[in-house]
């Protein structure tokens, strides 16, 4: 018997733009959160679901559609095994119209689902993707920029969009789960550019929010995001007691158990803390263990977007950087920022200034005034004055410069390089 094309199945994709291998990769990341590992399917797959090959997927399959969709695995046009199907029509033409009717009602089945306002509104998986794109274009940003208001805001704002959608309409649990989720990325997001542009107050008040709905969403990644941050937060204020207590919390998630590259950072995070209390054994303890948590990591694992700069090892370089430069280990710190500069993508440009003013540091601490002006006369103007962290940094090295060689050739070519910066540095405008 010929097999019966999946009409409703095709009515949604066609409905909510979704090709054959866009289908595939969005199922296969819902097996990965259901079952700790990414589905296997292609477009291929989806075609013989389309084709009514198989018109009965296996279970793990079943649930992620469910969770991609937000329908019932029938509503998608799937029949259970042992079922009969429904008989074939009489004659050409009641084909024809019976799959225009099914076409037909499908779509406007789905439309009406989509309409706003409408009080069978159904909230699915497609709603969490198109929030999980915005989030990759705040991480993007951050990355360029750091620390910026507009950022903290846009966040702010993407983190109330995913709680409205809450009271929009009906949703799984699970979709629910990862609209809690979504708007927890976003507001631990907010809580970053805050802390990154120094703005501590407030980034207290999104850590707050933040806690709260990783709580209601059970997501253990942004759990460890938004407990590791609060712990860069205190280090940054200088309260290592508090920030090693806020990375213990992150660190004893069982997603590091799970997942190295998660250990990986926590432990690279802890020895940054403790090179602010002189802890030498301590951080080398620590940046070992991260080391080989690092190595023993699977790099083709799904992760969360945020996660990036961890997996390519730019990550363990930069916190190793700041943790023996605060110990004053300078040879090392200046090992682990060429490292780290060699690592970093191209669209890092917060991080690669960060580490460029470091660089600068660990130089001036082994005494290569001329070496250390040279790299700290790369940061580009606009980080330079405009981020809050790079201009702290290339303060502290000013100061240190003029203590240590006031009158050198150096030190006369970084008080005019710094001159011109001030006065060719863009408008807040």
């Amino acid at each position: 018997m010929k097999a019966m094309r999946n009409l409703a199945l095709e009515a949604w994709m066609r409905e909510h733009g979704y090709s054959a291998n866009a289908l595939a990769e969005a199922v296969n990341q819902a097996v990965d959160r259901l079952r700790g590992r990414p589905g296997s399917h292609d477009g291929a797959s989806v075609r013989a679901w389309k084709s009514g090959r198989i018109r009965w997927p296996h279970a793990v399959t079943r649930l992620a559609l469910e969770e991609v969709t937000g329908l019932p695995i029938t509503d998608l046009g799937f029949v259970p095994r042992g079922r009969v199907a429904p008989a074939p029509a009489a004659s050409e033409q009641e084909e024809s119209d019976m799959k225009r009717r099914t076409l037909v009602g499908g779509i406007a089945a789905v439309a009406a689902a989509a309409a706003p306002g409408s009080s069978t509104r159904r909230i699915g998986m497609g709603d969490v993707h198109r929030l999980q794109h915005r989030f990759a274009e705040i991480i993007a940003s951050d990355h360029r920029h750091g620390g910026q208001l507009g950022i903290e805001q846009k966040a702010a704002a993407l983190a109330d969009e995913a709680l409205n959608l809450q009271n929009s309409g009906s949703a799984s649990q699970r979709v629910r789960a990862n609209l809690y989720a979504s708007a927890a990325a976003f507001r631990s997001s907010a809580m970053w550019a805050a802390i990154d542009g120094g703005r501590y107050d407030i980034a207290k008040a999104h850590m707050r929010e933040a806690q709260a709905l990783a709580e209601m969403s059970g997501d253990q990644a942004i759990k460890f995001r938004i407990w590791s941050h609060t712990g860069t937060m205190y280090r940054h204020l200088g309260r290592p007691a508090d920030a090693l207590a806020a990375n213990d919390v992150a660190r004893s998630l069982h997603i590091t158990r799970r997942d190295p590259l998660f250990a990986c950072l926590g432990h690279a995070r802890h020895a940054a803390t403790l090179g602010l209390t002189g802890d030498d054994r301590g951080v080398k303890r620590l940046l070992g263990c991260a080391r080989d948590s690092f190595e023993s990591a699977d790099p083709d694992v799904v992760r969360p977007v945020w996660m990036t700069p961890v997996r390519d090892g730019a990550e363990l370089e930069t916190l190793s950087l700041a943790a023996h430069l605060r110990l004053g280990n300078y040879p090392q710190a200046e090992a682990h920022a060429h490292r780290s500069l060699t690592l970093l993508a191209p669209q890092m440009l917060r991080d690669r200034a960060i580490n460029t003013a470091r660089l600068a540091q660990a130089q001036l601490g082994q005494g290569a005034e001329e070496a250390a002006v040279t790299a700290a006369k790369q940061i580009p103007v606009d980080a330079a004055t405009r981020h809050a962290r790079v201009s702290r940094t290339l303060r502290q090295f000013t100061t240190a410069l003029g203590s240590l060689a006031p009158d050198s050739t150096a030190a006369r070519a970084w008080d005019d390089h710094t001159a011109t910066s001030r006065r060719t540095a863009p408008s807040e405008t």
